[in-house]
Order: structure tokens, then sequence, then C-alpha cells
């Protein structure tokens, strides 16, 4: 007997190449967003030393790369870190961290959903034009369920080739203001970190992880790729590599564009904007602008997959309601996962209308990513566990593992002390609230349906022992 429902239609296998998985690993990074909006909020709290956030930020997500790839190098799954962390900690680890990511992926697409409407009418703008925030929030999600639900292989293609331009452009631009005005004297301030403290520089750790979050999510495609065991790890550290570069020479590059102006750059909504009215060419906002709102869009769209893949591994073994294991006949996507990920990602935004887009942001962001640091946190104390299981753990993947985990746990502590501001004072706990929610949950299930995790654990079980006997 099998926890997994006996079905004969399953997700497309190995319809996926190198390729279509970096491409959702960096289209849910989204790298266009942080130059365009992020780094603003990283400098109004590290100021001169956000450059080095970005650094800190990428060693500790680099390590926990690592750590997902020894995993992920092993045996591959539609589900992810669910059935990552299941396979070293138990079922109930293995549903702590698919609940946490439930609210990291659907969040981030709430987040980017704001910063998409924020994007839109950024592009209009210079034409005297604008669009209600609720239309943008409801056309954008629903023509991301289209193509979620329609083929995967057609929106990680399309993720790729929108940032590839995205990013090129960004970078010509601001690299263009960053070489009218680099001197020696701005250079200094940012190495000698100028005006920096430790406070703003651990608040502003979150909010550098939230650039990054998501570059694990080719993970989620590993019934879909071929050769999984190669390409989806290689996918995962060469986006986690390359977008940590690439943030910190952004971060670098926009404080000498604004002359090291901490504040001009900390509160100013639209840098992309400043910058090109700093080059005279203010009328090219419509096409810049426009060109970020597609890589946005790119962004919810990836957060939406890898949403519905982890609803889609959680159903078929029971965690959730079955039916979000579904896979439908033609498409051969998880079509239920993928309707109910892009309705939960609608909700929240039209929910906080109240708040504006820009808080929609930062607040749906900001959850999120303590939804990342949570898993994070656990595939860095699982991955060791694992390799002890199989008799391959070696000092070095013990130190990877606790480095990582002490990483995570110092940006979690980071949001806490010292106190930010209300309300995202309270969301720290607000998340806690949510984990204790996914426990009584899974304690529920645990009391009333015991057979769903003895099952799940003799199929993984069965799994495991494929895999290696493969090898």
């Amino acid at each position: 007997m099998s926890a997994i429902p006996h079905v004969d239609r399953t997700l497309r296998s190995q319809s996926l190449g190198f390729l279509e998985a970096i491409g959702q690993s960096l289209a849910n990074i989204s790298p266009t967003l942080t130059p365009a909006l992020n780094i603003g909020a990283v400098v109004a709290l590290a100021g001169q030393a956000s450059w080095l956030v970005y650094g800190i930020a990428t060693i500790a997500l680099l390590l926990v790369g690592m750590n997902i790839s020894a995993l992920a190098s092993r045996f591959s799954a539609a589900g992810s870190f669910f059935v990552f962390i299941s396979q070293a900690m138990g079922p109930m680890s293995g549903g702590m961290a698919g609940w946490a990511l439930v609210a990291a992926y659907v969040g981030t697409a709430m987040a980017l959903l704001g910063g998409l409407a924020i994007f839109v009418n950024n592009a209009l703008a210079p034409a005297g034009l604008t669009l209600p925030i609720p239309v943008i929030y409801v056309i954008s999600a629903a023509l991301v369920w289209y193509l979620a639900y329609r083929d995967i292989k057609l929106s990680s293609r399309i993720s790729l080739a929108v940032e590839a331009v995205s990013i090129t452009v960004i970078s010509v631009l601001i690299l263009t203001v960053f070489g009218r005005h680099v001197s020696p004297p701005l250079i200094h301030a940012q190495l000698t970190l100028v005006g920096a403290n430790g406070k703003g520089m651990s608040e502003a750790i979150v909010l550098a992880i939230f650039s990054f979050v998501g570059f694990e999510s080719a993970a989620t495609l590993g019934k879909e790729t071929r050769d999984p065991l190669k390409n989806i790890p290689r996918a995962i550290m060469y986006s986690m590599i390359g977008a940590g570069v690439f943030f910190m020479v952004m971060a670098f590059a926009l404080m000498i564009a604004y002359k090291g102006n901490v504040q001009a750059l900390g509160n100013d909504p639209a840098p992309l904007l400043t910058l090109l009215k700093a080059l005279h060419l203010a009328r090219l906002a419509t096409v810049i602008y426009a060109i970020a709102s597609v890589s946005l869009f790119a962004c919810v769209l990836a957060s939406v997959n890898a949403a519905s893949r982890l609803l889609f591994s959680m159903g078929r073994y029971h965690f959730i309601h079955r039916s979000m294991g579904l896979v439908h006949a033609g498409h051969k996507t998880p079509h239920v996962a993928v309707a109910i990920s892009s309705a939960l990602a609608l909700l929240g935004p039209l929910l906080l209308l109240g708040q504006g887009p820009m808080n929609t942001y930062e607040l749906t962001g900001t959850f999120a990513t303590f939804g990342f640091i949570f898993a994070y946190l656990l595939i860095s104390v699982a991955a060791p566990l694992y390799l002890r299981k199989q008799r391959l753990l070696t000092t070095r993947r013990v130190v990877l593992g606790s480095t990582a985990a002490v990483f995570m746990l110092a940006a979690f502590f980071g949001s806490v002390y010292p106190v930010p501001s209300y309300p995202y004072n309270i969301l720290p706990y607000l998340f806690v609230l949510y984990l204790a929610a996914g426990l009584a949950w899974l304690v529920l299930l645990k009391n009333n349906a015991p057979q769903v995790l003895t099952l799940m654990e003799h199929d993984l079980e069965s799994q495991e022992q494929e895999v290696f006997g493969r090898k």
C-alpha cells in the first residue's frame, strides 16, 4: 500500500531541461526587483553598509544552497523541502516545512503583485494614465493562473528570457549613472561603512534575504526535469551565486549613483525613474518600467508554480485535501493546486487594499521571508542528518549545516531585536502563530489518521531504495 493515490495521471516527467530549471529559480528570485525597489528599503536601514548586508545574505544562503544541493543531488521530488525534510527528519518535520513554504511562496506572490501594481502605474505615468490597483491585481493573477495551468515549460522559458532582458537593461542604466559620479571619497565611504550601525544592518538582513528567496524553487520541479540529480543542484547554485554577485554590485553602484545620499535613495519609491531623469531620459521610463513589470509578473508566475508543486506533493500524501494532488489530463499540470495558489495570491493584496501597494509589498514580503527562513533552517539541519543515515556524513557537511542554521537563527533574531517599528514588530509573532496552527493540524492528523504518516514513511523508504539502487 502507498500513501500516494493510485491514479494514472502524473506530472509531465522529464519535460524540462537545465534552462527551464534555472529559469524557475531566477524568476522566483526576480533579480530585477532588487535594484528597482528592494535595495532602497535595505539602504534605508543599512545605509552605506548595504552592499555588505547583501554580501552577508549571499554567504548565508550560499551555505543553505549547498545543503539543499546535498539532498537534491541524491533524489528528486515535486515537493522539494516537504519531501527532503521528511526523508531526513520524519513526516511531521516535513509537514511543518511544507506549511512554512506555503506561506513563503504564496506570500511572495502577494508581495510581488503589490510591486507589480507600482511598476505598471510607473510605466503609465509619463502618458498621464493610471490603472486602478484592484484591476492590476485581478488581471495579473488571472494571467498567472492561465499560464501556470497550461504549461510549466512555456512559463519557465518566458521567465528566463524576460529576466535576461530586464537585468541587462537595468544594469546598463545603473552603471551608466555610476560611471558619471564614481569618486574615491564615495568608494571610501562604502568600504568603511560610514554612518552604518549594527541595529540597522541586522534589521536589513531580513529584507536582503527576501531579495534571494525562491532560489531553491527549481527543486520543486524535480519530477518534471531531465537528469534532475544533476540539473536541479546546478540551477540552485548558479542562480544563487549569480544573484548574490548582482545584488552586491547593484547596491554599491546605486549608492554611488545617488552620490552617497542615503536618505535620497532610501526614501525613493522609483529609483529607476530618478536615474533616467539624471540622464535626461525620463521619456524612456515607460519602456524601462514596462520591462520591469513583465519581470515581476514572471516572478509571480514562478511563485505560483512553486507553491502549486508543493501543494501537489502535500495533497498526494494526504497532508492536505487530496484534490491538490490531481493532475490535469491534457496539460499535465496540478491544476487544482494552481487554482488555489493563484486565488490565495490574489486574496492577500485585495484584503490589504487600504494599505496601498508599497505597504502590501513590504508586509507580505516580510511575512513570506519568515517562511523561507524557517524552511532554510530545517533543511540545514536535515541535510547532515540525512547524510548520517546514509553513512555519508563528513566534517565539512556538519560545518555547512550548522553554520547555515546559525545564520538563519540570527536572521530571525535580528527581526525581533532590536524591536522594529509597528507593524513589523508583530509580524514575527504572527508567523509563530501561523506555525502553531500548522503544528496543531499535523498533531490532529497524527491522532485521527496515523496511517497517513505511516504510509508516507514507507513510501519514502521505497523511494530511497530505488534512488540508491540506481547508483
